[in-house]
């Protein structure tokens, strides 16, 4: 058994700004001593590694995973795109992708500690940033795209769809990383959001002189330019723009779609 306890790790921790393995480590070569643990934390030069977790994490690495009926998009955030080029943290990306693909989003947790790891070996902060898992119920397809720059994944996309098969779902994968929608429906979009833009759409023309009778029609033009960015089902279709996606799907039904884009 161990000479000291969790929180004898915490305390280490707090007082050196160590890692978590670290502080653990230390204090297993030290038996338990707290004072010959920070010591050994400062000739290895890992006190202070903590401190790396109020740097801003702006840049990563994100997966799409499939694993049977289940899709999950998993972000890895870090610093720099160097670090997020790195094969370690490419493949511990893919691993927490798979992870959650095959056992949900608090699965995730689990690597906790290869992150910590790679926190040290990488000298950056290093966290899970968002996760998405998708489940297909019968009748129902899920499919991915990844979209990849310099060896890492830079946008994911997950989707299910009812009442389609599986070309379908990867073709509105595809369509959802280029167009970037926030929402699947106009009833998606919060009804604050719609009545704000719409009154400065209103003001914007009433500017620009047109007449008071034309403006509800003026404004409802623009209004759906303005849902085109924002609504999946309103968008013309990346591969044939004289269709929308509500046009394309037919009888079929998007269920659900998860995305996660570097610097987003």
């Amino acid at each position: 058994m161990p000479n000291f306890t969790a929180k004898d790790v915490q305390a280490l921790r707090q007082a050196t700004g160590a890692g978590m393995l670290d502080a653990k480590k230390a204090l297993e070569e030290s038996d338990g001593d707290m004072d010959a643990a920070a010591q050994y934390l400062r000739v290895n030069g890992l006190a202070g590694a903590a401190k790396r977790e109020e740097r801003e994490a702006s840049q990563g690495a994100v997966t799409a995973v499939r694993n049977g009926d289940a899709a999950a998009v998993v972000e890895l955030r870090c610093e720099t795109d160097f670090v997020a080029k790195a094969d370690e943290f490419v493949a511990l990306t893919d691993e927490l992708g798979a992870l959650v693909a095959a056992k949900g989003e608090d699965a995730a947790s689990e690597l906790n500690e290869e992150i910590d790891r790679l926190r040290v070996t990488l000298k950056e902060n290093i966290s899970i940033g968002r996760v998405r898992r998708l489940v297909a119920e019968d009748g129902q397809v899920v499919d991915t795209y990844l979209h990849q720059q310099a060896g890492r994944g830079v946008n994911a996309v997950a989707v299910v769809i009812d009442g389609g098969d599986e070309e379908l779902a990867h073709n509105i994968a595809v369509h959802i990383a280029f167009t970037k929608p926030a929402y699947l429906s106009r009833d998606d979009v919060p009804e604050a959001d719609v009545a704000a833009e719409r009154a400065t759409v209103a003001e914007i023309s009433r500017n620009e002189g047109k007449p008071e009778a034309a403006l509800d029609k003026i404004v409802d033009g623009r209004m759906n330019g303005w849902f085109k960015d924002r609504v999946l089902l309103d968008q013309a279709y990346v591969r044939d723009e004289k269709q929308t996606i509500a046009g394309m799907l037919g009888s079929a039904r998007i269920l659900a779609f998860a995305q996660v884009v570097i610097g987003a």
